[in-house]
């Protein structure tokens, strides 16, 4: 016997709540299946739906373009970074810089190996280290490091710190239209719920296979379990998601 499935994601709550619609659209009061309280909520309600619904998708989708801008400012920032730190540690083996430059970065702990850079406050600390550890020397008037030299990792590493925020504010942005589609979700399916209960109300008189067809008029989704189906439909209803 089949059962009544309610949608579990926006989309299908979306399609669900615009079937409802557009039958409230087409039909006359005496001949809908729900109340005309109900449609009222339908017409209140989808448009703030749809409208947090495209939100977040373009939140989702901001981040996602720029995030393809994002990913070379990393990419560029973590060789400088390791470039320079080569340069130093090459330094240090030749015995042209004594091994205590590496306290002026901050590397001791490291040796003469590249610190991971696996995180971006991995990078953002190490960084920072470098450009505050060079330029406390250069105003020592000790000979600067060079190939590249700290302006060079400056210029990267402050390029890669802009868009490091910049995504840290879209981060926010779609967390924020995450959290107020979340919000609004739960009344989503109390409408729809609503809905369906009226329409199968309506129709309980009805053969159940004809009471069912009626009610998918409305958008109402009913499956089979998978012990119910021939193999062949069990394949079918999975790769709709519904089985």
């Amino acid at each position: 016997m089949p059962y009544r499935r309610l949608p579990n994601t926006d989309s299908a709550r979306y399609k669900a709540l615009q079937k409802a619609l557009q039958k409230g659209k087409e039909l006359p009061p005496f001949k809908l299946a729900f109340s005309q309280s109900t449609y009222q909520k339908i017409i209140s309600f989808l448009p703030l739906y749809e409208k947090t619904m495209l939100r977040l998708k373009g939140a989702m989708q901001v981040q996602a373009e720029r995030n393809l801008d994002y990913l070379p400012h990393v990419k560029k920032v973590k060789m400088y970074i390791s470039h320079f730190i080569q340069v130093v540690n090459m330094a240090i083996q030749r015995c042209e810089l004594p091994l205590s430059i590496l306290e002026d970065y901050k590397l001791s702990e490291y040796g003469c190996k590249v610190p991971p850079m696996n995180s971006e406050d991995e990078i953002c600390n190490l960084g920072r280290n470098l450009i505050e550890g060079e330029t406390a020397r250069i105003r020592k008037g000790l000979p600067p490091v060079t190939n590249p030299t700290i302006a060079l990792v400056k210029v990267w590493y402050e390029k890669f710190l802009d868009a490091y925020q910049d995504q840290k504010n879209l981060q926010l942005s779609t967390c924020r239209a995450q959290k107020e589609l979340a919000g609004i979700r739960p009344q989503a399916d109390e409408i729809i719920l609503h809905i369906w209960n009226e329409v199968e109300n309506s129709f309980k008189d009805l053969p159940d296979d004809l009471k069912r067809e009626k009610a998918s008029e409305y958008g109402l989704i009913y499956v089979y379990r998978k012990t119910e189906l021939p193999s062949q439909m069990v394949v079918t209803q999975q790769k709709l998601g519904i089985g």
